[in-house]
């Protein structure tokens, strides 16, 4: 059991460190001023983030043939050659000359290395907790809307060291770490990275439920930081902010430590006590009768390929509701730096930081509903579910479009960050309730790659609009008009997705009474 849990913890690490793809729009103005680019150009960069995951079903094959430590690692030596290289060209250092498309090919190497690390967590999670996967794979995937926090954390000790704390200088620190962090991160991870023999499975709501008070605190945490570092007179210092986080990350370790002393007191009960031992086994017949009861909903999940996934009209209902939710969510965040400049707003690491705390509580938000109603009648299918996230999302489009507040940029921002968590945690279940978890790796990969998809056409049309409304003769256009008619597009197609899923949950419902 406390190896179980200590698996989970490597995973809530990597999956910390693994946004690397969200950092793109703390330094997209930077990378579009230093190399001279176009909006459409900076846009098919943002698409090449994303481009990587089109290859993500390599990862998936590569996760059912190797050793889950030996994927871990591929994909973080993909990630410190695709940002690393980048880095030592903007620094000058060994690479002085890189042209448009090789920094495009960089890119897309380092955002595939985002599938591999993935990969490896969704499928520890499955396996090591088949009757809790909804409960383990939100509380790990919700890390990752930490990550552009953890990453802002680090680089503003740095910059803070520095003499010069340029926008240059903070382009250069979030390559730097985007390239290295993963790396040491997975180095350590990799370990505790594999398949645990847990036997029976045991009551786990003890453990899930101290990692949820944990998670908890440390997305209160990052979201008083963030707000605090918009507001001098409220902001810690950065050494201290970043203190703090470190220790939130090292605290879910107390799961497996206490699981371990557990285990140990029984033993000694067992051998001391024949009544203590007697009554446990009768707690342990009395749980594993319950959850083999779950264990038989869980295998009797249809099995399916990727080829026959293809094939079936609950996929493409699947593909275009993740398409207009999630994927619009990410485009939207990917676009974060442009639209905060155009509006004259100044705090854009603030506000990419923010984004990234809210999308932590909307990536673990499923799984506290699924741990507290789980054993209940009054249960909601994933369909239903994300059509229901993607309301107030269709409202925060329409919202931020329409005014011109600083408010309703922050506001919007953060319910959309909440809402794209969620949608991203409640598509891994949506996958395995749907296709099975035989050929999860693959499966899910194939849904994920409508992201770079998404990214080319929402993001495209995005900067084909900015252009036509900068005024004649300007390199870039200010003001709300810019992104206006984007919104308003794209509230519109969330609005369409909503009604997609409610499309799908009629048609999948009989396995959410399941």
């Amino acid at each position: 059991m406390a190896q179980q849990w200590l698996s989970l913890v490597a995973t809530i690490w990597l999956q910390s460190i693994n946004g690397t793809n969200s950092n793109f729009a703390a330094y997209s103005s930077e990378l579009k001023r230093i190399l001279s680019l176009s909006q459409l150009q900076l846009n098919n960069l943002a698409f090449a983030s994303d481009a990587g995951k089109l290859l993500g079903w390599i990862s998936g094959l590569a996760g059912a043939h190797l050793p889950l430590w030996l994927v871990l690692l591929i994909g973080s030596f993909l990630g410190l050659f695709g940002y690393g290289l980048q880095y030592l060209f903007l620094t000058n250092q060994i690479i002085t000359s890189l042209s448009y498309w090789q920094v495009f090919a960089l890119t897309v190497l380092a955002g595939n290395s985002v599938c591999w690390i993935n990969t490896v967590c969704y499928i520890i999670a499955i396996r090591n907790f088949p009757l809790d996967r909804q409960i383990a794979v939100g509380l790990s995937t919700s890390y990752v809307g930490l990550s552009a926090k953890v990453y802002t954390d680090v680089v503003d000790v740095f910059v803070a060291a520095a003499p010069s704390g340029s926008p240059s200088e903070r382009a250069k620190l979030f390559l730097l770490f985007n390239s290295v962090l993963p790396l040491a991160v997975c180095v350590v991870a990799a370990p505790f990275a594999r398949d645990v023999a847990i036997g029976k499975s045991k009551e786990l709501s003890g453990g899930f439920l101290t990692l949820f008070v944990i998670t908890v605190v440390t997305g209160v945490f990052a979201v008083v930081t963030s707000l605090g570092s918009m507001v001098t007179r409220l902001s810690l210092p950065s050494k201290v902010v970043l203190a703090g986080m470190v220790v939130l990350l090292l605290l879910p370790l107390v799961a497996p430590l206490v699981e371990k002393i557990r285990e140990k007191v029984q033993r000694k009960c067992s051998i001391r006590v024949y009544n203590c031992c007697d009554n446990n086994n009768k707690n342990n017949l009395e749980i594993d009768d319950l959850e083999i009861g779950r264990m038989e909903i869980v295998v009797g999940i249809e099995e399916i390929g990727a080829k026959t996934m293809l094939r079936r009209v609950e996929f493409w209902l699947y593909f275009f509701v993740y398409l207009f939710g999630a994927t619009l969510g990410l485009v939207y965040m990917n676009n974060l730096g442009q639209i905060a400049e155009s509006r004259g707003c100044l705090g854009t690491s603030s506000l990419v930081s923010l984004c990234s705390a809210f999308g932590f509580f909307g990536r673990i938000l499923p799984s506290l509903l699924d741990y507290f109603f789980s054993k209940t009648k009054f249960v909601l299918s994933r369909a239903m579910a994300m059509g229901a996230m993607m309301v107030p999302m269709c409202g925060a489009f329409f919202l931020v479009g329409i005014s011109k507040q600083d408010y309703s940029l922050y506001s919007s921002t953060a319910i959309i960050g909440i809402c794209t968590g969620a949608i991203t945690s409640l598509s891994v279940s949506t996958t395995t309730e749907l296709f099975g978890a035989e050929n999860f790796g693959v499966n899910h990969n194939i849904l994920v790659s409508n992201i770079p998809i998404g990214s080319f056409l929402f993001g495209g049309f995005a900067a084909f609009l900015y252009k036509r409304e900068r005024n004649l003769g300007e390199e870039n256009c200010m003001g709300e008009r810019c992104y206006q008619t984007t919104f308003i597009i794209w509230g519109s197609l969330c609005l369409l997705g909503t009604l997609l899923a409610l499309i799908l949950h009629a048609r999948t419902k009989k396995i959410a009474h399941n």
